[in-house]
């Protein structure tokens, strides 16, 4: 399906993919040249300077249906109607729940139709991933927009360690079905370490993996035998992902947060970077 829009040069496509009856697009602008005043432009250069780029995501529907996290929607062109129903009672309550345990909004709107919807722009980062019929479980605040197929919920740790000393909480939000999802990064998507588990074992010092498949068990274990090991190793208890599947790491996301914190001399002599530590 064509569009009519015609995008000039400060903005490129950096990302895309086709479903069936939408395409997910992911834009960003090569430069903000909107600066009116002397401190406006001086933050405009910085950011020219930093590589920092604003983006937007859009999504052409082809007789199509997306989901989108609430708030997400900048504006829209074509004959699209927005579905707010919450199910009755019922639904409302499901949906009160799984907010309530994710972190995630209550409610996501419905877009179907034909036409195009573009999203909020953004200095963030995204992803495009397809699922066929396979379940994906991530961090609060990753999910953003899917095609209507794909059903968005709680999963629930299977363990208590898991729930309270991974830092992860005892729900996280559950991505199913079969169809395309645009997720919402802390880091630029060539920053994920993406470990392709078969039958193996990956342990991780600290919470910075955002994505598993659901084949992957997560548990949280000592770092040694011992309590007493454990504490000696300075690494105390690790966040386990094992079984067949992917997971995906950010461990930059650390070293982004320290340096907004701490500037450069706590990054040159980190100490360590786990938050399961005894």
């Amino acid at each position: 399906m064509k569009t009519n829009v015609t995008f000039k040069n400060n903005l490129r496509q950096i990302a895309s993919m086709t479903g069936e009856k939408c395409i997910f697009e992911v834009f960003e602008f090569e430069e903000l040249k909107g600066g009116n005043d002397i401190e406006s432009a001086l933050v405009l250069s910085f950011l020219k300077d930093s590589n920092i780029r604003l983006r937007q995501a859009k999504i052409t529907l082809n007789n199509g249906a997306v989901r989108l996290e609430s708030g997400a929607l900048s504006y829209l062109r074509g004959d699209i109607e927005i579905d707010t129903k919450i199910g009755g009672i019922v639904g409302l309550g499901k949906k009160l729940f799984s907010s309530k345990a994710t972190g995630e909004t209550a409610f996501k709107p419905r877009y179907s139709g034909t036409g195009e919807i573009t999203l909020e722009p953004s200095f963030g980062h995204y992803a495009l991933v397809e699922l066929f019929d396979e379940t994906i479980i991530v961090d609060d605040g990753v999910f953003y927009a899917a095609e209507d197929s794909v059903e968005v919920g709680a999963w629930m740790q299977k363990n208590i360690s898991s729930a309270l000393m991974g830092n992860e909480g005892l729900f996280q939000t559950k991505i199913s079905g079969t169809g395309i999802v645009l997720l919402e990064l802390p880091v630029p998507e060539d920053e994920v370490i993406k470990y392709v588990l078969h039958e193996d074992t990956l342990k991780v010092d600290g919470n910075f993996a955002i994505l598993r498949t659901s084949g992957v068990d997560f548990t949280v274990e000592k770092s040694a035998k011992s309590l007493i090991g454990s504490a000696a190793s300075g690494e105390g208890f690790l966040n386990v992902f094992r079984g067949t599947g992917e997971v995906w790491l950010v461990p930059t996301e650390y070293i982004y947060k320290k340096l907004k914190t701490s500037g450069l001399s706590r990054v040159n002599n980190p100490g360590g970077s786990s938050n399961t530590q005894v």
